[in-house]
């Protein structure tokens, strides 16, 4: 039977969520956790074979479902590529070329690199299938903190810090968990910031509603897009734009040790452990970022430079977007929104760009946008 090549199923395999209940993202993430296998190979155990990924030799493992074995074909993911170019040093954009055009060419190069260092290691992420799919391939000392597990550990931060939130949303994708949560307490009026403002969903104003909400964002990749964080992000409650504040994040790298050949089992003491520190931070990332002082003091600095009058907002977009390298569509978008929202100011910038950021379908766009609205607020009030 002929493997499939064509990088959309590998894709299709994947679930992508966007702006999901917390109900729904827990059921995702349930049912894919059912799905996965990871295991540690050596290069002499991979082939590629018409574009998927052959596994052989890997040691099958009994475990409380049964018997579970990896040997078998995976279609890497986009993400997965990546990996694969990385660790091979393969140029990124030649690998996606020979995928999509020549995916002999694609076999000849991964095959001839893997051959070279035959004992070389690699953890390989995937989900069981006929073919599987290939998630990620990463180093052998990568630390693996899924997004189930994250999600709990941070769910039980939050009820033991006593805060009353509310998660407003979640995105997952094929690089990352994006999960936002806000404080149902915690509030401070941003008369300054909101003012002139009119939000493009609902049509109220910021005078009308000059209020902003405590908040922080989750993140969490599980194949190599970046570390677990915990980021601040202030809510404007006239139109739900996020302002996230990146550079007081908490954040743990996926570095660990390295790990023995075979498929992945980590003990009950390992996995206890890196739950009760996620638990921890979470508990200090709350009592930090979920406190009126805290958003106070931010909201002063943003106000700095959210006042900064806009005079040209045409120029003013487009030197953002140059220097941030916003896609054409991203640009046009945040100048409509910006024309839209009536405030003329670098704020109304960063409003335009948060804006902008709720209309994305794709969740990782939509999150990477977001972080760069305090960037792009300054760059317009230095203009």
């Amino acid at each position: 039977m002929a493997h499939e090549t064509n990088q959309s199923t590998a894709r299709a395999a994947v679930t992508d969520t966007r702006n999901a209940s917390f109900d729904d993202l827990l059921q995702t993430l349930e049912r894919d956790q059912d799905a996965k296998i990871d295991m540690v190979a050596p290069a002499a155990a991979i082939t590629s074979v018409a574009g998927n990924l052959t596994v052989a030799g890997v040691e099958p493992v009994l475990t409380p479902s049964g018997v579970a074995r990896a040997d078998g074909a995976y279609r890497p993911t986009a993400v997965a590529d990546e990996g694969i170019a990385e660790k091979l040093r393969i140029p990124a954009a030649y690998l996606r070329r020979m995928r999509a055009e020549a995916v002999d060419l694609y076999d000849l190069n991964v095959n001839g690199w893997l051959q070279r260092e035959p004992t070389r290691r690699f953890l390989l992420r995937a989900f069981k299938g006929e073919p599987g799919v290939l998630r990620a391939w990463l180093s052998d000392g990568y630390k693996i903190i899924d997004h189930l597990d994250m999600l709990t550990a941070v769910l039980a931060g939050i009820r033991e810090s006593g805060h009353p939130v509310k998660i407003t949303g979640g995105d997952l994708t094929e690089r990352r968990m994006i999960v936002r949560v806000e404080s149902e307490h915690v509030a401070a009026l941003a008369p300054e910031l909101l003012r002139g403002y009119r939000s493009p969903f609902t049509g109220q104003t910021g005078d009308q509603l000059p209020l902003v909400s405590a908040g922080f964002v989750l993140t969490n990749s599980e194949v190599g897009g970046g570390k677990y964080a915990i980021t601040p992000r202030i809510v404007a409650q006239v139109c739900g734009n996020g302002m996230t504040i990146t550079k007081d994040a908490f954040g743990k790298v996926h570095l660990g040790a390295r790990m023995t050949e075979g498929i992945v089992e980590f003990s009950q003491d390992t996995q206890e452990r890196n739950l009760s520190l996620i638990s921890a931070q979470t508990r200090d990332a709350v009592a930090t970022f979920m406190n009126r002082d805290y958003v106070e003091r931010k909201l002063a600095d943003i106000q700095r430079e959210a006042g900064h009058e806009i005079t040209s907002p045409a120029e003013a977009v487009e030197l953002v977007a140059k220097q941030l390298r916003f896609p054409d569509s991203v640009r046009d978008s945040v100048f409509s929104h910006f024309i839209r929202g009536g405030q003329t100011t670098a704020g109304g910038i960063m409003q335009a760009i948060t804006a902008t950021a709720q209309t994305l379908d794709d969740g990782d766009a939509a999150y990477e946008l977001e972080t760069q609205a305090l960037s792009a607020m300054g760059i317009a009030a230095a203009a």
